[in-house]
């Protein structure tokens, strides 16, 4: 059974910096596409950054240039480093994955695309 876990969220400044990681564990294919969404109460889930198992990335307009999704093969780590934090980047991050090389996204990932999701970490900014 694949496993998802997100780590790395908290509380920060605007214009201040965190990173996320998502851990995953129990893979059943040697592919994997992977993204970072957010979600606030009472609004959708959002796509924020996809990274397909063939290396091409892709970015919603609201954090391109601030945000840069990552991968470690070596540990099966997908990471997100946020940088220059707005207080609209307040969400919870979940992290997502689904068996494939590529999704093909020109802006941000959908989540309808991934089955596979981790519970989320809460990131905070305050102006």
């Amino acid at each position: 059974q694949v496993r998802l876990v997100e780590s790395g969220g908290g509380s920060v400044q605007a214009g201040g910096s965190l990173r996320l990681s998502c851990t995953t564990s129990g893979h059943t294919s040697s592919n994997y596409c992977m993204a970072w969404f957010r979600q606030v109460p009472g609004k959708e889930r959002e796509g924020v950054a996809g990274l397909d198992d063939d290396g091409t990335t892709s970015y919603s307009d609201s954090v391109k240039g601030r945000f840069t999704i990552s991968r470690d093969r070596a540990t099966n780590t997908l990471f997100l480093q946020m940088n220059n934090l707005k207080p609209e980047d307040t969400a919870m991050y979940y992290c997502a994955a689904q068996p494939g090389e590529t999704m093909g996204w020109v802006h941000a990932p959908q989540a309808f695309a991934y089955t596979l999701w981790g519970q989320g970490t809460q990131v905070t900014v305050s102006s």
